[in-house]
């Protein structure tokens, strides 16, 4: 399987994540323990590497990421945009 880059990343969403974390003021352990009761298992070192982008994003992962963050799913898939107060819930 060819593994695919997109601009030196393998995600566009991370930063985004990153972000929105900082703003919850949540810890990457607390956030991957959040995703985890919502079914998806994920440990602290694989929200590292979802943000800085060594590591894929599923489907299925970003929608949850979306719910538990508070944001709409897309918004976390537009890149270096800076988050607005329309997407903050």
């Amino acid at each position: 399987m060819k593994i695919y880059d997109y601009n030196g990343k393998k995600n566009i969403s991370g930063n985004r994540i990153r972000e929105v974390r900082l703003r919850r003021r949540l810890t990457q352990e607390e956030l991957a323990a959040k995703m985890q009761l919502e079914g998806v298992l994920l440990e602290r070192d694989s929200v590292s590497r979802i943000e800085i982008g060594t590591r894929f994003v599923s489907d299925y992962e970003l929608l949850v990421f979306a719910e538990v963050l508070g944001v709409p799913a897309n918004w976390l898939l537009r890149g270096e945009e800076a988050l607005d107060a329309g997407a903050e819930t």
